[in-house]
């Protein structure tokens, strides 16, 4: 099974370890990992200078958009819910100068993208004039 071994952990084996605090098997019976994986994340100190591979820090897809932007968006919204995403996102490319695709704003958005996309192709500039 596996167990994801938190980064503190892993440096204080390293740490007593290198220092000669306690012995290899003593290390082992505090932290509860293997010798092997301890190995390897002695080797990946001395090559790296960290414990933790560059690859496992940073999960998933870096967000373009902050906290603040989602907020503006969401004001935006709010305030014109006639408004279309592409209008939205103009918006946003002026106003908070973040560049982004429609399709990144899928979890913001209220309406899924389906229903989005229906809504696109019915589009009709002098049914939107009168609504708004």
């Amino acid at each position: 099974m596996y167990q994801k071994i938190s980064r503190d952990v892993k440096l204080a084996a390293v740490n007593l370890y290198e220092r000669q605090h306690l012995s290899l098997q003593d290390i082992l019976a505090c932290v509860g990992f293997s010798e092997s994986t301890f190995w390897r994340v002695l080797k990946l100190w001395r090559e790296t200078g960290n414990v933790v591979s560059p690859t496992c820090s940073l999960c998933g897809h870096p967000h373009v958009l902050h906290c603040d932007d989602v907020l503006y968006l969401i004001r935006l919204v709010r305030h014109r819910p006639g408004w279309f995403l592409d209008e939205l996102l103009g918006l946003l490319d002026s106003n908070r100068f973040v560049s982004v695709h429609y399709s990144t704003n899928w979890s913001v958005s209220a309406f899924p993208s389906k229903k989005l996309k229906q809504i696109a192709k019915e589009r009709n500039e002098q049914r939107r004039m009168v609504f708004n």
